[in-house]
């Protein structure tokens, strides 16, 4: 079980925005928001902060080629099907995701699993 994270100014902050968000966003996109809506966050303490939150269990990251993009996503577990020219992102249920994971890991003698599965693709706003 994690360790709560300690409430602060600038972790509200960042939570709220993240609130307000549908889509994943990076640490600078993030700052870059903070910053227009008058708050006086440092770019170091954003990266800090998204990785506690993320650590914590209440972010969502999905790591791209260049960078970890943010979110703040549902409880419950799921995938993320992903647009690569937008970052528009759904989220999805894999059942049979589920089943197959289940299935190698007890093939192989494995337990308490886990597993993160993103499916990237082009969204039809950014097909035309």
């Amino acid at each position: 079980m994690s360790t709560p994270l300690r409430a602060t100014r600038q972790r509200h902050a960042v939570a709220a925005l993240l609130a307000g968000l549908d889509d994943f966003r990076s640490a600078q996109q993030i700052h870059h928001l903070l910053r227009e809506a008058g708050e006086s966050v440092g770019l170091s303490t954003v990266y800090r902060t998204l990785q506690a939150m993320a650590d914590a269990g209440d972010l969502d990251v999905l790591k791209t080629e260049d960078e970890s993009l943010y979110r703040k996503c549902s409880t419950s577990h799921h995938h993320h099907l992903v647009c690569r020219g937008c970052n528009r992102t759904e989220e999805v249920d894999g059942p049979t995701v589920e089943r197959w994971a289940d299935r190698v890991a007890a093939e192989h003698g494995f337990t308490e699993i886990s597993h993160t599965l993103e499916i990237f693709g082009t969204c039809t706003g950014c097909r035309g």
